[in-house]
């Protein structure tokens, strides 16, 4: 695997995507091309984003069955949009949360020691604002429909044993996609509709959108020290790019 190039400052250049709010389609083509772009020699060591979603949508894991027709029936009426990642898990209701991506070009070989580094800042961004959050402690034996479910070490939890954040991975060629959501207000009656359960509830109050993105962008940029991080939007290319992956969706 070819490593990135330094800057002149001799660290390594990563690059922060400005905050998207795109269709559930759109989303999953960028992180995809993002993957895409690192693993055809890409100058960047990470590339990091946030981002929300223009309407509720759900997204099944890479692997996943649709267990009911219920989903699709949703969809058909407008409901939600259904959409595929290209990582695994269970389904996940992104409406009214926020979520991260991380595409990291020389991540440590174990994927549950890239879990535990991710899952340091993720949790350092949290501990700024005051909430202290662990791993989950559950085996993942098996696809559960609802990703938040169940909580695995690759998750993370509150003090009370509710899970705030659902991560996944994606490798390809020795790069990793890393993704998450952090459900903030979601709406219940859509996540009741879907689940047959009620949504994590924050008790007293969850952290607003904007000051959650601006810790944990401080938080990431811990991840490794030899980074000169710069923020720079998607391209026109890139653009182009997602619109054709965003087209070719199955779901």
């Amino acid at each position: 695997m070819t490593l990135p190039a330094s800057c002149p400052s001799g660290k390594r250049p990563a690059r922060l995507v400005p905050t998207q709010i795109r269709s559930g389609a759109e989303q999953m083509a960028l992180d995809t091309l993002l993957l895409e772009q690192s693993c055809s020699g890409g100058s960047d060591a990470l590339i990091l984003r946030f981002y929300q979603w223009r309407r509720p949508t759900l997204s099944l894991g890479r692997h996943q069955v649709i267990p009911a027709d219920q989903w699709r029936q949703l969809a058909i009426s407008d409901a939600l949009d259904l959409v595929r990642r290209p990582s695994g898990g269970g389904a996940v209701l992104h409406a009214g949360g926020l979520t991260y991506a991380l595409i990291w070009a020389d991540p440590p070989r174990q994927r549950r020691q890239a879990y535990t580094r991710v899952n340091q800042c993720l949790q350092q961004g949290f501990k700024n604002l005051g909430l202290r959050l662990t791993p989950g402690i559950a085996a993942a034996e098996s696809i559960v429909d609802n990703c938040f479910a169940q909580s695995t070490a690759a998750d993370l939890v509150d003090s009370g044993g509710c899970k705030r954040v659902g991560s996944a991975q994606f490798w390809k060629q020795g790069h990793l996609l890393q993704h998450g959501e952090i459900p903030l207000h979601p709406p219940e009656s859509l996540w009741e509709t879907v689940f047959a359960t009620s949504p994590p509830r924050w008790i007293p109050a969850a952290p607003s959108v904007t000051g959650l993105e601006f810790a944990l962008r401080q938080a990431f940029q811990t991840l490794t020290t030899d980074l000169e991080w710069r923020v720079e939007d998607l391209s026109q290319n890139e653009i182009q790019r997602m619109d054709e992956l965003a087209s070719l969706d199955s779901l």
